[in-house]
């Protein structure tokens, strides 16, 4: 299948897909911060940079899109449909850096919680996720 805008254009569309300070971030960092909890940004001391780190707590907190990093079950990690062999062996890596990335933080200590894209659609579905990684605090 032919792309229907041209290489300069698909280029400029990609390099807008930010990395850091993404929507779904500044909700839970919003949350975060109204329940009274302090935390650093983007640690690059630790494994992987966590996106979200409470010192306090040793907690470190992922907030991973749906797409990239394959949330399994979820209508938002679809497939593209053309040159698949180079996104499944893109989307192979990721899981596969995410995995290994979250047992070097375990290994070192930290408690590891990830909050996937889709449930920060949702205020009440946030708040159950982000609940169910703050007992890890206590």
């Amino acid at each position: 299948m032919v792309d229907r805008i041209t290489k300069e254009r698909r280029s400029w569309n990609m390099s807008r897909i930010r990395s850091k300070d993404t929507s779904p971030e500044k909700l839970v960092r919003s949350f975060l911060h109204r329940a009274g909890f302090r935390f650093r940004l983007h640690v690059n001391k630790l494994p992987g940079s966590p996106d979200i780190v409470l010192p306090r707590h040793w907690t470190a907190i992922f907030v991973h899109g749906c797409f990239w990093h394959r949330h399994e079950g979820c209508k938002f990690a679809y497939s593209p449909k053309s040159r698949r062999e180079f996104w499944e062996a893109k989307f192979q890596a990721n899981v596969k850096r995410d995995a290994v990335v979250r047992q070097q933080l375990e290994d070192l200590g930290w408690n590891v919680g990830i909050v996937w894209e889709c449930q920060t659609k949702d205020e009440r579905t946030l708040v159950q996720c982000i609940e169910s990684i703050l007992p890890l605090c206590k």
